[in-house]
């Protein structure tokens, strides 16, 4: 016993004063670090990854916000610009919309949302394209333009904007271009 507890005793001891390598963060690491941060301007302000957003809006109405991505400047810290963003809304009649974007920009003050290129929304079984849409929480619109196509089991819409009142559950089109909008309708009509 004698013997081993000088041996643990001298094990223990022996490497005292080696360095000790295991390292936390590697030197490249901090050079890439360092130069993200002097590379930045003063008004920049922090990145987020893979953040999410909850709430209820002003119709009480639940959401959730999402995205891999997220920027936030110093002067303006209310508007958080997003990347691959991802939304949830979950309506009182049980109910839901899924929006997705790969850029956004969010207002944590007004719930205000923008989504931005490659937009597409799906409910109830009917797919949504466009290139921007944006939901104004105080006036529970949800407005989408440019590019708009409309798919679903009764037909199909292209038109120049879409503007989708979430209190009153109305679809109102509009169109810029010679004021037309094309539409294919499926009509299921009986025949005698």
């Amino acid at each position: 016993l004698l013997i081993i507890g000088i041996l643990i005793i001298y094990f223990t001891y022996i490497n005292k004063n080696a360095p000790i390598k295991n390292e936390i963060v590697t030197k490249a690491d901090v050079e890439q670090i360092l130069t993200q941060l002097s590379n930045n301007s003063l008004d920049e302000g922090d990145v987020f990854y893979n953040i999410k957003y909850s709430g209820f809006d002003l119709a009480g109405n639940r959401y959730t916000l999402r995205a891999k991505e997220a920027y936030n400047s110093k002067s303006k810290q209310e508007l958080v610009d997003m990347k691959f963003v991802e939304a949830f809304f979950y309506f009182k009649d049980n109910t839901f919309l899924e929006v997705t974007s790969e850029t956004g920009v969010y207002n944590n003050k007004t719930l205000d949302m923008k989504f931005e290129t490659n937009v597409k929304a799906y409910y109830e079984g009917n797919e949504l394209f466009a290139e921007k849409a944006e939901y104004l929480n105080l006036d529970s619109f949800l407005t989408i333009s440019k590019n708009v196509k409309l798919n679903s089991e009764k037909g199909s819409i292209k038109a120049d904007k879409l503007v989708f009142d979430i209190k009153n559950q109305q679809l109102n089109i509009a169109s810029s271009k010679d004021n037309k909008i094309n539409a294919n309708i499926v009509l299921n009509e009986k025949r005698f």
